[in-house]
């Protein structure tokens, strides 16, 4: 099994069929490993039914004010779940910074792939507003 195999190859997200073929997209190795922490960080405690603890609780904290303590707290909850669910990597930071729009927050994840060492970074964008 070569090295990259071992980050888990899966489909790729969101789910989407390929035209004209009607296969569904995979995505494997790092970008595997990208799309696990993108599903952690969107996930809602409570959403999964077969594991109910699973994600990050962000969405607490919609209509919280884009403060430092409001970016504290958010950062917290990240990096724990992270921590948590995502064997895979080690985290080496969480930062979440004020958006360009005055309702967003930038969570910026810094990781290293444990099989290989290789650093990493995925930027998630998260709306304190209510989505219509």
């Amino acid at each position: 099994m070569r090295g990259l195999d071992l980050l888990g190859r899966g489909w790729a997200f969101p789910v989407t069929p390929s035209f004209p073929a009607h296969q569904l997209q995979y995505s494997s190795g790092p970008d595997k490993v990208r799309t696990a922490i993108w599903l952690i960080l969107m996930t809602v405690p409570g959403e999964r039914v077969m594991r109910p603890d699973f994600g990050c609780g962000l969405r607490q904290f919609i209509m919280a004010p884009n403060s430092v303590a409001t970016r504290a707290l958010i950062q917290r909850e990240a990096y724990a779940s992270l921590d948590r669910w995502e064997p895979r990597i080690r985290l080496r930071e969480v930062i979440v910074e004020p958006g360009a729009d005055p309702a967003e927050v930038l969570i910026q994840v810094h990781y290293e792939h444990r099989l290989d060492g290789r650093a990493d970074l995925l930027v998630y964008p998260f709306s304190l507003e209510a989505r219509r």
